[in-house]
C-alpha cells in the first residue's frame, strides 16, 4: 500500500486522539514497538513555529507546545497573556488540563491495585454499596470503570448548554451529588463490558472509590502516588477555588451576539468540583511531559498493572480506551495519548509508547468545548508529527 503523506497521518491522528471520542477508530491493542526502532530526526522546527504563529485569532488566543524527539526537543509559546493588555502568552502557564486528569486518576488506581488495596476485578458495588442501588444487578468492576465499559449513564451537570453552566460557574455540585444522579437513572441495557461508552461518570467513581480504600482525598492520594514521582510541582487540584493559581494565560470562550457578531467572554474562573477525579487539575506543559515520559517509562505505575494502560478491552467493538489512554495506529506506528477540554483551554499529551516522539500542548480555544475542528491544534499535531 502507498505510504501516506506526513500531513495525511497527522490528520488521522487528530481526529483520533485530538477530536474527541466519537472519532476513535477500532483496532487491537497492539504490542509495543522494538527498541531501537526509533526515527533519530529532530523536531520540525520551523513547521512548529509557522503552527503558532499568528495567534491571537479567532480559534486560540495562546498555545504552549512541548515535542520530543530522539534528536531533541521543541518547546514554544505564542499568543497573549489577556486580550485586555496584549501581553506575551506566559510560556510556563498553569492552565486547566480537562480529561487529561484521567491519566493521573487511572494511574493512581492502578498503583493502589499493584499495592494490593484495589482488585481490579472486584465489583465496585462491593467497595461503595452505600451509592449503588438494586437496580444494578450486573457487577460492575473496577477495570470496566477504568476503560469506559461499565454501563452507567452519565451524571447531571449545572447546566446544557455554554450560557446555562457559565451563569452557574461559581455553584458548587459535588461529586457525590453527580455520581448519585448517575445511578439513580438505572444502568444502560448491555452488560458491562461489552460496549465502550466514553463518560466523565466512571472516572467520578473512580475518585470515590479512592477515597474509600484509602479513607483519604482524592486529591491528597493522586498527588502521593502520581504527581510527586512524576515530579509535576507545578500541578494540583483547586476543588471548588474557581481561581488559577500562578502564573496562567486567561481562556476565551467565542459567543455569538443577537446580531450575529462574536465576543469573546473571559472564562478563566469558574469553579469545576464536578469535573474532580474525570477533569479537574490544573497542571503546566513541562509538568504534563514529565507524567508522560515516567509513566512510560514505568516509573510511575509498575508492571504488570502498566499493561492495562495500553491494553484495550477485547471482544468490544470499536474499543481505543484503555485505562486512562486512547491510541491510534497509523501505517503501522501507534500513539497513545489523552486529550482534555475545558471551556477556555484545550490540552493534550501523547506519543508512542518507546517515546520515540512525543506532544504536549495547551491552547487556549476560544471553542473549547466545541465539535469543529480547531486549525490551531491541527497545525500543530501537524508540525508534531513531520
Amino acid at each position: 500500500m502507498r505510504a501516506r503523506t506526513p500531513a495525511v497521518l497527522a490528520a488521522s491522528v487528530v481526529l483520533a486522539l485530538a477530536a474527541g471520542p466519537l472519532a476513535a477508530p477500532a483496532f487491537a491493542a497492539p504490542p509495543a514497538p522494538a527498541a531501537g526502532s526509533a526515527d533519530r530526526k529532530g523536531p520540525a522546527e520551523e513547521a512548529l513555529r509557522a503552527a503558532v504563529a499568528g495567534l491571537p485569532d479567532q480559534y486560540a488566543t495562546a498555545a504552549l507546545v512541548r515535542v520530543g524527539t530522539p534528536g531533541g526537543d521543541w518547546h514554544g509559546s505564542a499568543g497573549v497573556r489577556d486580550l485586555a493588555s496584549g501581553r506575551p502568552a506566559h510560556p510556563d502557564a498553569r492552565f486547566r488540563a480537562g480529561s487529561v486528569t484521567k491519566v493521573v486518576t487511572a494511574a493512581t488506581v492502578l498503583r493502589l491495585a499493584a499495592q494490593d488495596e484495589i482488585d481490579l476485578d472486584a465489583p465496585v458495588q462491593s467497595y461503595l454499596p452505600d451509592l449503588f442501588t438494586p437496580d444494578f444487578e450486573q457487577p460492575i468492576s473496577v477495570r470496566h470503570l477504568l476503560n469506559h465499559t461499565s454501563g452507567i449513564k452519565p451524571g447531571d451537570g449545572l447546566g446544557d448548554d455554554f450560557a446555562e453552566v457559565y451563569s452557574h460557574r461559581f455553584e458548587t455540585l459535588t461529586p457525590r451529588q453527580v455520581a448519585e444522579s448517575a445511578i439513580a437513572k438505572g444502568p444502560e441495557d448491555f452488560v458491562p463490558g461489552t460496549r465502550q461508552q466514553y463518560l466523565n461518570i466512571n472516572y467520578t467513581i473512580l475518585g470515590l472509590l479512592i477515597e474509600k480504600v484509602t479513607g483519604r482525598s482524592y486529591a491528597s492520594q493522586a498527588t502521593r502516588l502520581v504527581l510527586r514521582p512524576a515530579g509535576m510541582h507545578h500541578t494540583y487540584f483547586p476543588g471548588t477555588d474557581p481561581r488559577i493559581r500562578g502564573p496562567h494565560n486567561r481562556g476565551y470562550q467565542a459567543v455569538e451576539r443577537p446580531d450575529g457578531t462574536t465576543e469573546l467572554v473571559d472564562v478563566t474562573e469558574w469553579n469545576q468540583a464536578d469535573r474532580w477525579a474525570a477533569g479537574d487539575m490544573i497542571s503546566t506543559t513541562a509538568d504534563l511531559e514529565r507524567l508522560l515520559t515516567k509513566l512510560f517509562r514505568g516509573k510511575i505505575v509498575p508492571q504488570p498493572e502498566l499493561e492495562e494502560m495500553f491494553t484495550t478491552p477485547a471482544g468490544v467493538p470499536g474499543a481505543a480506551y484503555s485505562a486512562g489512554l486512547q491510541y491510534q495506529e497509523v501505517d503501522g506506528q501507534v500513539f497513545w495519548g489523552k486529550s482534555g477540554a475545558r471551556y477556555g483551554y484545550s490540552a493534550f499529551i501523547g506519543g508512542t509508547r518507546d517515546l520515540s516522539r512525543t506532544l504536549v500542548y495547551s491552547v487556549n480555544s476560544t471553542d473549547a468545548k466545541g465539535t469543529a475542528r480547531n486549525p490551531v491544534t491541527d497545525a500543530i499535531i501537524a508540525a508534531a508529527l513531520r
